[in-house]
């Protein structure tokens, strides 16, 4: 079992180490979402100052939101909504080939892949962003704008499989994005589909509970709310108990429905593959 498992954790090794190389994409990319994530919670504070009856009756505190908003800022890097770059180039070029004929599973060998490289470009992004957001605002005094720790012990256990099935379902969507990829032979449509999609319905534009009271429960079932909603709602203890493991259960599910559907999607593709040149 090991034995099978091994040329898997090598390439997610070989590619989390590769995509670490670029620490000035990191640095660019943190100064970016600081920026981006400062100018949100401005907005948001803005809206809760001007509008107290409203920010009253709202389902999320304005110390839960502007956490909610440096969390998103710090994992930006996990959200699915461009194909593997080295992925989409190897359909282009043909070396996809080269891919087919190593003796491991493909799907497998790509999402472990795809999986290293979003950690990667997330990890240096994160830590620089909690340096900054959970550390630095407090002791400049800014306390009120700062990213805070979870509220209880449970919300801290809780966090760290939302996080990880994050991950793996970010990294099934991946799949299907490269999956379109290989089919279309271009990363321009789906990369442009995909975007909006992603940053409305995850979360990232807006909290879901921030949305419309009726469209709340549609929203917390669509797949994209476990990209960020559900976890980081569990991440500052507003889905407790129950709650909270329907968010994971949900994060699960479409991890496992998104794996079944990339799957087969790609063996259809491959079995019609045709690479051209010479």
């Amino acid at each position: 079992m090991l034995d099978a498992l091994r040329p898997y954790a090598a390439a997610l090794a070989a590619r989390f180490q590769q995509t670490m190389q670029y620490r000035a994409a990191a640095l660019a990319g943190f100064a970016t979402q600081c920026w981006w994530g400062g100018l949100k919670i401005m907005v948001f504070a803005a809206f809760y100052a001007t509008a107290p009856a409203a920010a009253a009756a709202a389902p999320l505190t304005l110390q839960q939101v502007v956490t909610y908003t440096w969390l998103g800022q710090a994992l930006l890097a996990l959200m699915p909504w461009t194909a593997d770059a080295e992925i989409a180039a190897a359909v282009r070029t043909g070396a996809v080939s080269y891919d087919r004929l190593r003796p491991v599973d493909t799907y497998a060998y790509w999402y472990v892949r795809s999986a290293g490289w979003m950690v990667a470009r997330a990890l240096p992004r994160a830590a620089l962003m909690l340096a900054t957001a959970a550390v630095a605002l407090p002791l400049l005094g800014f306390a009120e704008w700062s990213w805070t720790p979870p509220p209880t012990l449970q919300a801290a256990l809780l966090f760290v499989p939302a996080l990880i099935l994050m991950v793996a379902l970010a990294s099934a969507m991946i799949m299907l994005i490269n999956t379109i990829v290989a089919i279309t032979l271009s990363d321009r449509g789906v990369n442009i589909l995909m975007m909006p999609l992603v940053i409305v319905f995850s979360g990232n534009l807006l909290p879901l509970q921030l949305f419309p009271d009726a469209w709340r429960a549609a929203l917390f079932v669509q797949p994209f709310a476990g990209l960020q909603d559900i976890p980081f709602r569990i991440y500052f203890g507003q889905l407790t108990g129950a709650d909270a493991l329907a968010g994971l259960g949900l994060q699960a599910f479409w991890t496992l429905t998104l794996i079944a559907a990339g799957r087969a999607m790609l063996e259809a593709s491959m079995r019609r593959l045709q690479v051209q040149g010479g």
